[in-house]
């Protein structure tokens, strides 16, 4: 039931500066037709529906939904404001087609992002992160989880020398993933019409976890392994790497890396050899998370990009960064 109030509300004018003031009402919303607490119902409709469901649910314009939304969401951080992290995740998302990417920060231990910003990937834009954060907070962060790009690193490593920098297992996953599907499309281009059969559309079938895969796919996976010895080569190195984050100490863990790499000097494998390269060269960043001081979610970084890609679906046309912005950092809070 829509309910309306009016209400005389005063008008001062200051004997000092002259100015007409109008007097503030605490339980008003910033959009004076509507009540604080029916901006904090509009905005938790909103973490399960679209702007437009709601809009038609309570008989307003979108617009006023999507002001009393982001009322809503800038309370929330208000309430939670910027923690002091220990173990922060560093990755970026792409906002719109052209290489328009803008930053993300997670606080790993409190599971939440805490920084949305920049105007690129670049170390400039990274460094307004820990602008942001401030030196007595940055000197307490230390552990940083980042992919391989050396922005992020360069950073880091001028404004929070107290961390240590951890290369996320998920990203170097993902290099080895397209390193296995390259050897796939060397072998579908070497072989003739007859032999390509078993590889043809096979690409997620080879590259998704065995466990993942129905009983068709594993039957397929394993006629593909069975018909080309070099796939299936290039199949068991991968397989077998991912023992590398099982290790509690550095120096098995690079025991079990040197004998990896041995085994790949007769294989004729050139992608993987080049994979291994870029494994030496980010060795430290690789097993820092052996040496931390607490085990903290490294999957909690991918996770969120999942997440920040349905919100991205649900927003599609929406064209306010400062919205979506708001909706990332708020996506892991407590409702009002």
């Amino acid at each position: 039931m829509r309910i309306y109030l009016a209400l005389e509300i005063r008008r001062v004018q200051c004997r000092s500066c002259r100015k007409v003031k109008q007097e503030k009402i605490p339980w008003l919303a910033s959009n004076p037709f509507y009540t604080q607490r029916f901006a904090w119902y509009v905005g938790r409709r909103c973490r399960d529906s679209t702007i437009q469901d709601v809009a038609r649910e309570l008989r307003l314009d979108w617009k006023t939904v999507k002001s009393l939304e982001k009322e809503y969401m800038r309370e929330q951080l208000h309430r939670a404001g910027m923690p002091g992290p220990k173990a922060i995740g560093i990755d970026e998302i792409s906002i719109r087609k052209g290489h328009t990417y803008r930053i993300i920060v997670s606080d790993l231990v409190r599971k939440r992002p805490i920084w949305f910003g920049g105007i690129d990937r670049s170390e400039a834009s990274m460094d307004l992160f820990y602008e942001s954060l401030g030196a007595k907070k940055t000197k307490g962060v230390r552990l940083a989880v980042m992919d391989m790009w050396r922005a992020f690193e360069a950073s880091t490593m001028k404004n929070a020398p107290n961390a240590a920098i951890l290369y996320d297992k998920f990203h170097i996953m993902r290099h080895l993933g397209k390193t296995l599907d390259t050897v796939r499309k060397q072998e579908y281009r070497r072989l003739a019409d007859k032999d390509r059969a078993y590889i043809k559309g096979q690409k997620y079938t080879l590259l998704s976890n065995k466990e993942n895969l129905t009983l068709e796919g594993r039957q397929s996976l394993k006629k593909l392994l069975a018909a080309n010895k070099r796939l299936n080569t290039a199949y068991l190195l991968k397989e077998s790497f991912g023992q590398l984050w099982e290790y509690q100490t550095e120096g098995w863990a690079r025991r079990f890396f040197d004998n990896w790499k041995a085994s790949l000097k007769w294989q004729r494998l050139k992608p993987y050899e080049e994979f291994a390269k870029m494994i030496e060269r980010h060795w430290e960043g690789i097993v820092a998370h052996i040496e931390a001081e607490e085990k903290v979610s490294l999957g909690f970084v991918e996770g969120l990009n999942n997440k920040i890609r349905v919100i991205q679906r649900r927003a599609y046309g929406l064209r306010d960064e400062e919205y979506l912005r708001l909706k990332v950092l708020t996506c892991m809070l407590k409702r009002l």
